[in-house]
């Protein structure tokens, strides 16, 4: 089988960006040389886009898995993506994401029924640390923390 033919048939289980491709044909054991024609060919009709990878990777950490902003972007960078592609397919994906919503519900399903005013400062500070590695900005974190505190409905 030759490079090209791999490529698709890797791309054809699944979007994978140009770094996770080329690494994938370097185990396959295929000659650098060969792996840079073959990215170039598939990146030039566009079967290869690290943006629409970006993009779907984006989607599915936010959507889905429910991921706050950083940690999109981290992970997207992940694959390979550069910067300026990950940072744009990141701000468009949470530009149709309530990011406070989100990061509310992330905070309710913590809770697991208790309010924040019977937590103590251990179980404040767990709940913090899981969101923080979520990906939600500790500002945030800490602000709607204190107003669900304040909440008289809860």
């Amino acid at each position: 089988m030759d490079a090209y033919t791999a490529a698709l048939n890797l791309l054809s289980r699944r979007e994978l960006s140009a770094r996770q491709l080329r690494e994938r044909l370097a185990r396959r054991k295929f000659e650098p040389g060969q792996i840079d024609i073959v990215i170039d060919r598939l990146t030039s009709d566009r079967t290869l886009d690290d943006r629409r990878v970006a993009l779907a990777f984006a989607r599915l950490e936010a959507s889905i898995r429910r991921r706050g902003r950083r940690r999109v972007l981290q992970r997207v960078q992940q694959l390979g993506i550069s910067v300026e592609t990950a940072t744009a397919a990141v701000d468009e994906v949470f530009g149709d994401i309530d990011e406070t919503a989100m990061l509310d519900a992330a905070i309710a399903r913590r809770l697991k029924g208790a309010t924040v005013r019977t937590l103590d400062l251990k179980g404040k500070a767990r709940i913090v640390r899981s969101l923080v590695g979520q990906g939600f900005e500790p500002a945030q974190i800490f602000a709607r923390l204190r107003r669900k505190g304040d909440d008289l409905d809860e």
